[in-house]
């Protein structure tokens, strides 16, 4: 049992359009409301001259602000600029990406005056210091311990961002969480079915705004184990929100002759109209886009059907259904043997995607009891609950087995990939293989890291590598290398590799490979983030401070108009504080943000004779 934590320890779903945060408190799970009561929060970032907004504000300065806002950041986390992805959605989107050190993409954004370069991470821990503001303001406590969500797929790169993001945001992440293995669990609670006795195959369906998973799981007697899980990392709401977009973009060309794709402006606004059209087409079978000024002084009017949508995007449907298939089949179960279809992600509200699935599994019913926007974060919160110590009998209980999304191993000679780890192996993991010299008396040996599926070592992802040197020189093939691969909880890869006659041995934990933040660079966004919420913290209190003055300012002019204010005080003292109210006003209206104390001085002023008013009118 986890050693019991004094403070709540919460659970986040990190989602690619929309994260949501919850806890563990009086005995059950609670979805925590953001400030404007909503219960889920854009995951959008808006830099401004002197300030920056996430959440909900943030959304709402896309269209007036395109290029310095920023969305759907978690299709960057942990890839590379040249990937073939990121170069298709750096096209639709209205926010500038360039390349970084290292082959990593960074967001350009114009802020506080000048331009800066923000990592992926950096973005993505704004996001989380926003969910863990959230909680906070919710708890009234520090929140300082999570749990974050990654979809299963996710490589190592991915997860080892979020890690990253989580420790530039201030917090413990005591856990990396699989987002199917945690709405596997909210199932599991929602249905009473983690304690049974009786064993269930569960296939959890998670299609969200970027990403898509699927995962088999089996549940019962209070241990969830994952049997197989496949999916797709750049897949979900924002591919079908890109075909409703190019679809709009091409039908303005042909019909006014205008390309508007290299329009920040207008490819937000359509891009915004198009998500809406597509929220609408899961209730009704026709809707309409109109956008009045679209481009240059033109308006755009037009109408999609449910039967258009789901043809633009058939074949990303269909993409969804094969991986359905793959992962039964790699798990060694006939679909007529998984028991429940748990859907989970807004994306799964489409209709045609759900008429595929149950018609892929005979027209069984599918589970749709849990709230497919907060299932994650509800089994990372029992989860978080459970690792700090905090939860019920229940939970304290529970057993979670994951299991690893992509092979592991490392290249032999001729370019092959050698699988040390297979997919789908249950997680934590430690295997090791004997590998021996290709070269008399050779020296030293590169060990070089893949994932992967494919045979070539070229066609798989380099992790990274290292050189193992001083090692015993004898005839090719007499001197053994172990090396050793081991998988922990998070899903994060340590490999070894040891010569046992010299007794030389290096490790590595495949953290800081190529393309990754370094330990100083994380130092560095750490103390960034630090700055940045210093900064947010005083531009509140400037507007507070403002606010209060201008407050102070209208109540001042109402009492002046009191009648017995009217006719106690002498009319010279009146036009005179009359006008030194008006001249508060019209300040108000055209100064920049000034400091706190600048207002709060104003305020005094005010208060003084708003104080010798109501003396004089006694």
């Amino acid at each position: 049992m986890a050693e019991r934590s004094t403070t709540p320890a919460i659970g986040i779903d990190l989602g690619t359009t929309y994260s949501c945060v919850a806890v563990w408190r009086h005995d059950r799970v609670e979805i925590i409301p953001n400030d404007q009561g909503n219960r889920t929060t854009p995951s959008c970032v808006a830099f401004k001259e002197t300030d920056r907004f996430v959440g909900d504000a943030a959304k709402n300065e896309a269209t007036r602000n395109p290029t310095n806002t920023v969305f759907a950041v978690k299709r960057l986390m942990g890839r590379r600029f040249s990937d073939v992805s990121v170069q298709s959605d750096m096209r639709l989107w209205s926010f500038k990406v360039i390349e970084g050190d290292g082959d990593r993409p960074n967001i350009l954004v114009d802020y506080q005056g000048k331009q800066k370069q923000f990592a992926a991470e950096e973005i993505s821990a704004m996001i989380l210091t926003k969910m863990k503001e959230v909680a906070e303001a919710f708890l009234g406590c520090t929140i300082k311990n999570a749990v974050v969500t990654v979809p299963a797929y996710f490589n190592d790169a991915q997860r080892q961002a979020t890690k990253d993001a989580g420790l530039i945001a201030g917090l413990n992440v005591m856990r990396i969480m699989d987002e199917p293995t945690a709405a596997a669990v909210a199932y599991g609670f929602d249905s009473n079915d983690v304690n049974s006795a009786v064993k269930k195959n569960v296939l959890t369906f998670d299609l969200g705004g970027g990403t898509f998973d699927v995962s088999l799981l089996s549940i019962s007697n209070g241990v969830i184990e994952v049997k197989a899980t496949a999916g797709d990392t750049h897949l979900g709401g924002e591919d079908f929100d890109n075909r409703l977009l190019n679809h709009f973009v091409e039908e303005f060309r042909r019909n006014q002759r205008k390309d508007i794709s290299n329009n920040p402006r207008a490819l937000r606004r359509l891009r915004t109209a198009c998500e809406q059209a597509k929220r609408i087409l899961s209730t009704t079978p026709e809707t309409a886009v109109h956008l009045d000024c679209l481009y240059e002084g033109i308006d755009f009017y037009s109408t999609i059907t449910r039967a258009r949508f789901e043809e633009l995007n058939i074949d990303l449907f269909k993409k969804c259904i094969e991986t359905v298939k793959r992962c039964h089949e790699d798990a060694s179960i006939d679909k007529s043997n998984i028991d429940v279809i748990v859907l989970v992600g807004g994306s799964t509200r489409i209709p045609k995607v759900q008429q595929l699935l149950k018609d892929y599994f005979g027209g069984k019913d599918l589970y749709r009891s849990i709230h497919p926007d907060e299932a994650v974060a509800y089994g990372a919160a029992v989860q978080a609950a459970k690792l700090s110590g905090q939860g019920n009998e229940e939970i304290n209980s529970l057993v979670l087995i994951d299991v690893t999304p992509l092979s592991l191993g490392v290249q032999v000679l001729g370019g092959i990939t050698s699988v040390i780890i297979p997919r789908n192996t249950p997680i934590p993991v430690q295997k090791e293989k004997v590998f021996h010299t290709v070269d008399d008396y050779q020296s030293e040996v590169w060990i070089k890291i893949y994932e992967g599926e494919r045979v070539r070592c070229e066609d798989n992802n380099l992790l990274g590598q290292f050189l193992l040197s001083g090692i015993h020189p004898a005839p090719r093939g007499e001197t053994k290398i172990i090396k050793s691969f081991k998988i922990d909880s998070n899903g994060i890869l340590h490999v070894s590799a040891e010569e046992p006659i010299s007794g030389e041995k290096k490790q590595i934990t495949l953290i800081n490979r190529e393309g990754r933040l370094s330990k100083e660079e994380i130092d560095r966004m750490v103390q960034e983030a630090e700055r940045y919420r210093i900064e947010d913290d005083q531009f509140k209190k400037k507007v507070l401070a403002k606010n209060s003055l201008e407050d102070e300012a209208y109540s001042l002019r109402r009492l002046m108009k009191d009648e017995k204010v009217i006719s106690k005080v002498p009319s010279g003292y009146l036009e005179y504080t009359a006008g030194a109210v008006d001249k508060v006003i019209n300040w108000l209206k055209h100064d920049v943000p000034k400091d706190v104390y600048v207002y709060n001085s104003k305020k005094k002023e005010l208060q003084e004779m708003c104080s010798k008013l109501s003396e004089m009118s006694l």
